[in-house]
């Protein structure tokens, strides 16, 4: 049953079986009622924030590459996420700065155990490269101009180094 409640995952990124994600309490549950009010706001300033990462991380290409939003779709950046040819090595740089980052998602959904024998083997060269490079960095819409400046100018660091 737990495993069922978070998504199929007997552990993070391996999903076994097929689940939801049903895992919100009661408490979880009085704070988003009552962060309603701010919703609107909140989503314009992860859109402000998302595009204010782009302009500072563009130019960095191939080491790391921003996700572009498809012109005819919207995004309202759950995560940044970059695309890294040196995940670790600027992980570990940005932790070293202070800077948290996540990896979502490491495993492509054809590689998950539940899921692989719907695909009898069959690679997505694209799917499993982004497995490998993707790296999301701190994104709330509490985050100012200042904090960000400082982690997009860690990653160039270290882009430079990787």
């Amino acid at each position: 049953m737990r495993e069922i409640r978070h998504q199929g995952q007997e552990r993070r990124y391996r999903h076994t079986r097929l689940g939801i994600n049903g895992r919100m309490d009661t408490i979880q549950c009085a704070v988003l009622l009552a962060k309603l009010e701010r919703f609107d706001w909140e989503i314009e300033r992860r859109l402000v924030i998302g595009r204010r990462y782009d302009d500072l991380l563009a130019g960095l290409a191939p080491a790391v590459r921003t996700v572009k939003v498809r012109p005819d779709r919207t995004s309202v950046y759950a995560q940044y996420t970059i695309v890294c040819e040196e995940r670790d090595a600027i992980a570990k740089a940005l932790g070293r700065e202070g800077i948290p980052t996540a990896v979502h998602y490491p495993v492509a959904v054809h590689q998950q155990p539940f899921y692989a024998p719907m695909f009898r083997g069959e690679s997505f060269p694209v799917s499993e490269e982004l497995g490998r490079g993707v790296l999301s960095l701190p994104m709330h819409p509490y985050l100012d101009e200042a904090t960000q400046t400082r982690i997009a100018g860690a990653v160039r660091a270290a882009a430079g180094r990787s």
